[in-house]
């Protein structure tokens, strides 16, 4: 009989995050335990963790102890990047009772049968259980996708990168870019298609480097995913500028039949000398070309950047640079991360450190420019028709969704709209910042 019966997932961090916990939920429930949120007392909790940023980290001791205020019994397994990265400062945090690292959390549920075993025999109660190895050991691919959360499904195409960006550690929490083949990626959107979803959200940690150039690649995937029927849409979710290809972005805006206007494409900086720090693999110069190669195809695509403020070694000069560079550019909003050290990285011997107050002013600041980004892109749609697919949360008798190229609408809640395709006229944008439309 097993000792946990009800169980509850939280995810920080990726949409990659949403769709690994989602398939490992389906594990959980394939093996007779009920899936519940996380305030419905569960026996178990599963946190699966990021680490891009201290936030994160700190956030997984947080819902530690959220946790067992809901329940003091709550057996409380920690995976993810985080676990991967500090599996033994993990724990040590009180209340945690496993933890599993990068090989091991597709295997949790055998985790949990071993140790309740142990538990079994042993007849009292144990420290934290500790499973990881090398990330260099962490070499196969574990197809994924996200079902049952969301009106959309975050499909899993590659894992990992080999890119070793200074400021980041997701190299050492994923390991080496991996993926599935084309044919056995098609199979796993199949299973999407089989269902309701209407809306597929292409993710991974660098997913433009499927392959790895040997045989397949991304464009290749692209093309064959949309050759499936079932699903309208595709998005992207990010892809890395040095490998957002002319030919990808020629068939996704003028020859595909579900792909979607709307990229997403890090930037990090607007200063080449930053760029080179950060050992990124392209400069300004090729960020210009791509976006304007997307703006003359399709200039009603939305473009998504993310932007880092604080590097080490950033002056104020640089940081400017990055204010002009985005305020001329043609980019429809803003991801803004504030530096934060990372332990095993080389950014932190590159540069002074900025103070955290001008890191939060600078911050400030893009944040301000992003929302005069999205204002103008928001603007430029209104009068136009679109499709919105609609999600099923109501807020106060309010229903939203979101258009092909990424523009949040909203209408009077009702039910019969909930993950249906509709034609609509956009109107003019509500004081809350989001677009009115009406139906055609």
């Amino acid at each position: 009989m097993q000792q946990f019966k009800k169980v509850a997932f939280y995810t920080l961090g990726c949409k990659l995050n949403f769709s690994e916990t989602s398939t490992i939920s389906r594990l959980f429930e394939n093996a007779g335990f009920a899936k519940v949120d996380f305030e419905e007392t569960p026996d178990i909790l599963v946190i699966n963790t990021c680490s891009v940023t201290e936030n994160a980290d700190k956030k997984c001791k947080q819902l530690v102890r959220r946790a067992k205020k809901i329940n003091p019994e709550v057996y409380v397994a920690i995976i993810g990047c985080y676990a991967q990265l500090k599996p033994t400062e993990i724990a040590q945090i009180p209340g945690v009772s496993l933890v599993l690292g990068a090989n091991e959390k597709f295997n949790i549920v055998e985790h949990l049968e071993a140790v309740e075993n142990e538990k079994q025999n042993e007849n009292e109660e144990t420290e934290a259980v500790v499973k990881f190895e090398h990330i260099k050991q962490t070499t196969s691919f574990i197809p994924s996708h996200s079902m049952g959360d969301r009106t959309r499904s975050f499909l899993k195409v590659q894992d990992g990168c080999d890119y070793f960006c200074t400021f980041c550690t997701i190299p050492l929490a994923r390991g080496k870019s991996r993926n599935a083949s084309i044919a056995e990626t098609v199979l796993e959107a199949q299973k999407i298609a089989d269902t309701k979803i209407k809306e597929v959200v292409l993710t991974g940690v660098n997913i433009g480097d499927f392959g790895q150039g040997e045989g397949e690649n991304f464009f290749e995937l692209v093309k064959a995913l949309d050759q499936i029927n079932g699903i309208d849409r595709y998005r992207i979710s990010s892809i890395e500028p040095n490998l957002l290809s002319d030919e990808i972005i020629q068939f996704t805006l003028e020859d595909s039949k579900r792909f979607v206007p709307h990229f997403h494409i890090p930037l990090q900086s607007g200063s080449n000398r930053l760029l080179k720090a950060m050992r990124r693999k392209y400069l300004r110069e090729l960020y210009v070309e791509r976006v304007h190669h997307i703006k003359k195809l399709r200039p009603d695509c939305a473009i998504g950047v993310d932007v880092i403020v604080g590097f080490p070694g950033e002056t104020d000069e640089e940081f400017l640079e990055t204010v002009d560079f985005l305020k001329d550019l043609d980019v429809s909003y803003l991801h803004v991360f504030t530096y934060s050290e990372r332990a095993n990285t080389t950014a932190v011997k590159l540069g002074e450190p900025v103070p955290n107050q001008i890191r939060a002013q600078r911050s400030k600041q893009l944040h301000i420019l992003s929302d005069k980004k999205k204002r103008a892109f928001y603007e430029s749609q209104v009068g136009s028709k679109r499709t919105v697919l609609f999600e099923a949360e109501e807020d106060e008798g309010i229903m939203y969704g979101f258009t092909e190229n990424y523009v949040k609408v909203k209408t009077a809640f009702n039910p019969d709209l909930v993950n249906q395709m509709q034609t609509v006229q956009l109107t003019e944008i509500d004081r809350d910042g989001v677009l009115k439309c009406e139906f055609i």
